[in-house]
């Protein structure tokens, strides 16, 4: 059966059960960032449903207004409830770059792509067929595929590009709980800390889930990969091929959302001010781009003003360029007027 990624079609709850073998105990990880694949469909899917106003309303409100007609493509792709096809969110092996991200996804093969979006048809025949553009996605059209790739690149600008700081440091707090229990529990305290959404009863971990699904890792281990926009119930692909990956969603603060418009931010721009504070220790364009979940090329426009402002350095080294916040812009960054000195 093609692979595809199940969501709710009822209220009903049924069980996850991920099988561990000995082997897999020593091969679990937890992502180190983001993956921006995975918030642009759980992200998506959020904006459709209007579920938990509470923690999306604000957000659901400004995204809503950013959006643009190229992303009307992720509609009939991205279902609030059933089948969304698995090549969205395929394995970026540890590189978490927009760019990467949606290249990988437009260099899926096409008789994937094709597999993936028969099923994705078959799943919709009672309600409405698929639109012409995805019927020509599935066919391979080069067309099509810009357009998807237009797609994914103007929704994660305009709805989650905003809010990827605030959204990012929120992912980065829940890993950094899950490497201290790590190190003082080991794999055994760490699958056991998610409770209440996963429950480790070894060798089994397990889940409320919309369908019954037993998943069997037999020795590839299992990649835990947190979701800011995943909500209640955790999400695995149902491919037996595909590496294993669970998508865990993590607590939020409310209010995460709101308008702030106060300090450097209001100044320079959010943008600028994290690339600024991201530039302290030195990161190079690629570095900064993956933690603010921005295209390499973006980040290069930013720096290049900053550096015109004396706000940043920037130094070849071989194939990279690194970034280094300057005394200027440490001056910024403290909350004072950068004197002559610092410039």
């Amino acid at each position: 059966m093609p692979s595809r990624t199940l969501r709710a079609t009822t209220p009903e709850i049924a069980l996850l059960r991920v099988h561990f073998t000995p082997e897999d105990i020593g091969r679990v990880r937890v992502a180190a960032a983001p993956d921006p694949l995975w918030e642009i469909v759980n992200s998506f899917q959020a904006l459709v449903i209007g579920s938990n106003p509470l923690m999306f309303g604000d957000w659901r409100r400004r995204a809503r207004q950013r959006l643009t007609p190229a992303c009307t493509l992720l509609g009939p792709l991205l279902p609030s409830v059933g089948y969304f096809p698995d090549f969205l969110t395929p394995d970026l092996n540890g590189t978490f770059d927009l760019d990467h991200a949606v290249g990988t996804v437009l260099d899926t093969p096409r008789s994937l792509v094709h597999a993936h979006l028969s099923e994705l048809a078959a799943a919709r025949r009672r309600s409405r067929p698929l639109p012409p553009v995805v019927r020509s996605l599935a066919e391979g059209s080069p067309e099509a595929l810009h357009r998807l790739g237009t797609a994914l690149h103007t929704y994660h600008r305009n709805a989650l590009a905003p809010f990827w700081p605030r959204i990012r440091a929120q992912l980065e707090a829940d890993l950094a709980l899950r490497v201290r229990t790590l190190l003082r529990a080991g794999t055994d305290g760490l699958l056991g800390g998610f409770r209440p959404v996963l429950r480790w009863r070894p060798p089994v971990l397990e889940a409320d889930y919309p369908v019954d699904r037993e998943l069997r890792l037999d020795g590839r281990g299992l990649l835990l990969q947190p979701s800011f926009f995943c909500v209640r119930t955790p999400v695995t692909l149902a491919s037996d091929e595909a590496a294993p990956v669970l998508v865990y969603p993590i607590q939020h603060t409310p209010g995460w959302a709101r308008e702030r418009e106060s300090g450097l931010g209001s100044l320079i721009g959010s943008t600028r001010a994290a690339i600024l504070e991201g530039a302290v220790t030195g990161s190079t364009t690629g570095e900064l781009a993956c933690r603010l979940g921005i295209s390499a090329a973006a980040v290069s426009q930013h720096t290049a003003i900053l550096r015109g402002a004396g706000l940043v350095l920037s130094v070849r080294r071989g194939k990279y360029v690194l970034h280094t916040t300057t005394s200027a812009g440490l001056a910024l960054l403290d909350g004072r007027t950068p004197s002559p000195a610092d410039r």
